[in-house]
């Protein structure tokens, strides 16, 4: 038995059943996510490695900590909006709803296979549990939350959106028109994460747009803007508290992440945005990445 099967057979464990919620074990399941996101992406080959591990973490605050959802009721009225705005991160959030138990982790066996549902990126809601919004094409997903959100507003439900979008994603106009329309509207229940990784698929993000000083331009918009450590879960909690706390505009929160984070050889190297691991790689890179 390869040392693919032997974790899906035996360490693919629900940690959350064994820990308490504190920010060690968030730290337990990103390895433990990481790893089955490699080997997903080394079976199915399916690239966009480097983008899934970048917003791992912030993935696991948000569905462990922060979003109000019901895995026993996906569809709840009142459920707070999740869109994955950066589509080519579906990998990353599968295995988050899997293990968040919105759906059985067996399922995530047929990934990538033809007629599965669980592709490189998220389709249309109705088909997999906790999914909001099919997203892939870039710009979109913003202005869907944003929609969300005003929604909540018009029939008064307590409910807020987030939208989770990568830095190159911030090249696209709807991205902007968005903002100033969240902004004329207050809309204080919206709040966005950039998964500022640096990087987009041809090159360095700085190098092909002028993005920087990327938090100062949303606070332009007139946006409630945070810049953090993406990987760091107490600076995550803080920047989201803080979101929450805003009653007259929208917030952002600029997390500056590393791409393919987790694994020596991967991060920061753009040759993983379209590159899947061999066997020998996958083995290294499950070795950075034990799970107790």
């Amino acid at each position: 038995m390869d040392e693919a099967s032997t974790f899906r057979q035996l360490g693919c464990k629900k940690l959350t059943e064994h820990h308490q919620n504190n920010f060690e074990s968030l730290k337990k399941i990103a390895n433990l996510l990481r790893r089955r996101i490699l080997i997903t992406s080394s079976e199915a080959k399916i690239p966009h490695l480097g983008s899934c591990l970048s917003c791992i973490d912030l993935l696991i605050y948000l569905y462990w900590y922060e979003l109000k959802v019901d895995p026993n009721n996906p569809n709840g009225k009142e459920r707070d909006r999740f869109v994955l705005s950066k589509g080519h991160g579906a990998p990353a959030l599968f295995q988050a709803l899997a293990e968040r138990g919105f759906f059985s982790l067996d399922l995530l066996n047929e990934f990538g296979k033809a007629g599965s549902v669980f592709h490189e990126h998220p389709p249309k809601p109705g088909y997999i549990p906790g999914v909001e919004a099919a997203t892939g094409s870039l710009g979109h997903g913003l202005p869907m939350a944003l929609g969300m959100a005003i929604a909540h507003r018009s029939f008064n439900l307590p409910a807020r959106s987030y939208a989770l979008l990568s830095d190159g994603e911030c090249n696209e106009g709807s991205i902007w028109e968005a903002a100033m329309l969240a902004a004329a509207q207050r809309v204080y229940t919206l709040t966005a994460i950039i998964d500022f990784n640096k990087w987009q698929a041809t090159g360095r993000s700085k190098e092909i747009m002028a993005l920087e000083p990327l938090a100062d331009k949303w606070r332009a918009f007139g946006w409630h803007a945070q810049e953090i450590n993406g990987h760091n879960f107490a600076e995550i909690s803080s920047a989201l508290i803080n979101a929450r706390k805003e009653i007259d505009r929208p917030s952002v929160i600029v997390a500056h992440t590393i791409k393919g984070k987790g694994v020596t050889f991967i991060e920061d190297d753009n040759n993983w945005h379209y590159r899947t691991p061999n066997g020998e790689e996958l083995s290294a890179a499950l070795a950075e990445l034990e799970v107790d």
